[in-house]
Formats: structure tokens, sequence, C-alpha cells
């Protein structure tokens, strides 16, 4: 039988490793839905989807780590339809719910960006924002911009939407997971050929020829699986707890 922890000492551990009162965020970061102390099994999961939720129950899981939890900032107050569902089902079956938004993706080691760049081979020279979201680096040695589309597809199990900012190769790359299309800008400022990121917006194409950078949008959910799946594996590692991480298939 896996290793128990109290929640609390657990939390006050994720919370030196992310630091999350650097961040102005969207959302609380941290504890969301408490449930039980003792906690023996985690799964870690892209978002607090209510098909997560009942995995983690068929799991025997005591809590759920995501990066995209509740309570974001705007969204309708009411505990009602979907949010009462998903509520509900936490909390009658005990389950504490944990999310890192921000602070999971600027973490230098286990953070979304991190993760992403060492899943393409990615070589990181420094952060693409002060904060530390988004990173900025380069691929060991040039490609063609389709070759490094193909080789986007083939790491993350989905063909990126590519637009060609040009007709040159990719060697400076900078990258941000999500929905990160509005920082295209930024990234081209940084003198980069290539900027990665998870979703595309109507303007991003123009955004993109006009300021001559290669453009793929490989999906918000797809660039985002590997910081939570970090995280909840260095929390197994630290306390000695059961972890899995499920994927729930998102297309977007």
């Amino acid at each position: 039988m896996p290793a128990a922890i109290d929640r609390d000492t657990l939390l006050e551990a994720l919370d030196r490793e992310l630091d999350p009162g650097r961040f102005e965020d969207y959302c609380p970061n941290g504890l969301q839905v408490e449930g039980r102390r003792e906690i023996r099994r985690i799964v870690s999961g892209v978002t607090a989807s209510h098909a997560l939720i009942l995995a983690a129950i068929e799991q025997e899981a005591d809590l759920i780590l995501v990066h995209h939890g509740y309570f974001w900032r705007g969204e309708p107050q009411p505990v009602v339809g979907m949010k009462r569902q998903r509520l509900q089902t936490l909390l009658q079956n005990d389950i504490n719910l944990v999310a890192y938004h921000l602070p999971l993706d600027a973490h230098p080691e286990l953070g979304n960006n991190a993760q992403l760049g060492l899943r393409l081979g990615l070589l990181t020279d420094g952060p693409l924002r002060p904060d530390g979201v988004g990173l900025v680096g380069r691929l060991p040695e040039a490609r063609s911009a389709e070759g490094f589309a193909e080789e986007i597809g083939v790491a993350l199990g989905r063909p990126p939407t590519w637009v060609q900012g040009g007709t040159h190769p990719v060697r400076r790359v900078a990258w941000c997971t999500g929905g990160a299309q509005s920082m295209l800008a930024t990234a081209a400022a940084h003198g980069v050929d290539a900027f990665i990121s998870g979703e595309i917006s109507e303007q991003t194409t123009h955004e993109a020829r006009e300021l001559g950078v290669h453009y793929f949008a490989a999906g918000h959910h797809a660039t985002e699986r590997y910081g939570p799946r970090a995280l909840g594996a260095w929390c197994a590692e630290r306390f000695g707890i059961g972890h899995a991480f499920i994927d729930i298939p998102n297309p977007a």
C-alpha cells in the first residue's frame, strides 16, 4: 500500500515549489475543493472535468491535481448544472481538488512549457516573459518549417495547424502552451523563427505572416498534458504516495 501524507503537508510542499503568490492569476491556485485529510493516491490531469473525476473515483484517488480547475474570473457564480454535478461528485466522494494554473506554466522544470520543450527536443535559453511564463530557445539543428511541423505532430500525437511566416527554416523557437496565441508579437520581439502555442485565433494568421514568424497551433490540451503529469510524479516520488496521470481526450 502507498504511504500516506497529510493533505496540508502536501499542499505546503506544492506551494513552496510553485510559489503561486508570485502570480496574479485568473483563478485560485492550490486547494479548490476540500476532501479527506489523508492522501495515499493522487490522480493528475489537464482539466477537472466530470470525466476525470469519475476516472479518479475508479482509481480510488484521494486528490485530483490539475492545471485547469474551477472558479475562473468572470464565470457565473451560481452552483447549478454542470458546476453542481462536478462539485457534488467531488464532495460525495470526499476527494480533494487541487489546481495550479500560471504557476504550473512557469515552473522551470515541472512546468508545462519546460516539459513541452523536453518533449520537442528544444534547448532552453530563457523565459519568454519576465514572470517565467513561456520560454525561448532553439533546436539543436535547423529544420525546415514543414519538417518541424511533422515532428511536433509525432511528438504530441496530433498534427499542428501551421501558419507559414515565410520561407525560412526554423532554429530559434519560442513557445507557450495553451491559449497563448496573443503572445506571438512578444515572441517575435525575441527574434525567433517560430512560435508554438496551443490555440489559434483569426488574427493569429495575419500576425504570423506580417511578423515573419512561423506559427504552430499544437492544441491547448495537447501542449498542457505534461506539466500535470510531471507535478504528480514529483509528489509521488517526494512522499511515496501513489500517482496516475489520466488523459481525457480533447481535440481543442
